[in-house]
């Protein structure tokens, strides 16, 4: 009987304990909030922090360009946003799938787009047409993979 009572009450304490770690780490954020910051309301609203009113505990975020203010308790966390892979680029267990070696062997369109940039300052016309049909050349490699 005293080791069951033992166990509840350090279980109880415990438990205490973890919750106010947490109640302070959520405190020690919505304090330390900057402009700038991107941060997701409990109801899902993703913005970034426009100011922060201490005194009152309000923020005002910029969501899509509405000017929004909430009270520090709204403030979930602060927001990242999550890495995303398609369907089309895994295989059935996640993994990705193998390249084609014609993709790897391809010129970057921003790289292209560099040279060709180059090419019109010297003016070699045979040169520029070839780097921009390289660049189109990548642009549709990069659609077909999508």
């Amino acid at each position: 009987m005293i080791v069951v009572l033992v166990a509840l009450i350090a279980m109880m304490w415990w438990q205490s304990r973890k919750a106010k770690q947490q109640q302070q780490e959520r405190k020690d954020f919505r304090e330390n909030l900057q402009p700038g910051t991107e941060i997701i309301t409990i109801g899902g609203v993703i913005g970034k922090v426009v100011s922060v009113d201490a005194e009152y505990e309000e923020i005002v975020i910029d969501s899509e360009g509405s000017l929004m203010r909430f009270g520090f308790n709204a403030i979930s966390r602060e927001y990242t946003r999550p890495a995303y892979v398609h369907d089309d680029e895994v295989d059935e267990d996640g993994n990705p799938l193998p390249q084609d070696e014609d993709d790897e062997a391809q010129v970057p369109v921003d790289q292209a787009v560099i040279e060709s940039s180059q090419i019109v300052e010297t003016g070699d016309v045979e040169t520029e047409t070839v780097v921009e049909a390289a660049a189109v050349d990548a642009a549709e490699a990069d659609d077909q993979r999508k």
